[in-house]
């Protein structure tokens, strides 16, 4: 039986969505097959007795009845289809762990919460897109994991942070969630969580222009190990401009000295 059901050479990418597909196919049509039953058929059987004796409450009784069918035998289907299944799980782990984190960001944080908007932003937009460029443009891999690159890295935390930018506005339109450009960082009144922002953004891409104007005149080799290290220094410079020991001292002073360190840490 097994190796009628899991021949021998078949892929199990293919065997897994083959598997799928039919068991999703069988479980819709069990479900349209006993809602039919009892709207028609079944349910004449209970026309008598429910408008007799119960009234609406054999209307509810009828509609727990069909709940309850569909929870004995569609339940029941995945479980009878995990023997055409290949014997390794990767396949499913995936989308098991996909599908559980959003649906604990919805149940748990909803959308009031700023976390659930970056969580999801993160694991869809972010991931899947690192994925993407990771495969296209991931020749440098990094030293601490050679299974990612820094493009890969690179564009995943840009997606998740475009896609939690413009989902915060989504929902701030809906009442949901207060942007927060205009307030001040906690640590400092006199600075702006925007003015931060735009103060590592700026950095940042200011950096990426200069590395590769250099590039076109030999003086530096552009790499995504240096791509990857320019918002870091981007931000440890607007967090050290944003201090607020840094209102007696010159900001002249502090941020290139800040992204002196920083730098010849990590490029």
């Amino acid at each position: 039986m097994a190796a009628v059901i899991s021949p021998v050479g078949s892929s199990g990418l293919v065997q897994d969505l083959v598997s799928s597909a039919l068991t999703a196919g069988v479980a819709h049509g069990l479900f349209h097959f006993i809602q039919g039953l009892v709207e028609r058929g079944f349910c004449d059987l209970w026309d008598l007795y429910k408008n007799l004796y119960l009234g609406m409450v054999g209307v509810y009784l009828i509609m727990k009845l069909n709940r309850k069918l569909m929870h004995i035998t569609i339940g029941m289907v995945p479980l009878l289809f995990w023997p055409l299944f290949s014997s390794g799980r990767e396949f499913l782990k995936a989308p098991l762990y996909y599908v559980t984190a959003i649906a604990l960001a919805t149940s748990v944080l909803w959308r009031t919460s700023p976390i659930a908007i970056a969580l999801i932003c993160n694991l869809c937009a972010g991931d899947g897109v690192a994925d993407i460029v990771g495969r296209r443009l991931g020749k440098e891999k990094l030293p601490y994991n050679p299974k990612k690159s820094y493009a890969g890295s690179i564009a995943m935390a840009i997606a998740g942070f475009l896609a939690s930018i413009g989902c915060m506005h989504y929902f701030h339109t809906f009442g949901f969630i207060e942007e927060s450009w205009k307030e001040k960082l906690p640590y400092n009144p006199k600075k702006s969580y925007a003015g931060s922002i735009a103060m590592a953004i700026a950095g940042f891409l200011a950096s990426i222009g200069c590395m590769h104007y250099f590039h076109t005149f030999g003086f530096i080799e552009e790499s995504w190990r240096m791509t990857f290290g320019f918002p870091v220094v981007s931000v440890a410079a607007s967090l050290v401009q944003s201090h607020p020991n840094n209102t007696e001292l010159d900001d002249n002073l502090t941020v290139p000295l800040a992204s002196f360190l920083v730098g010849s840490l990590i490029l």
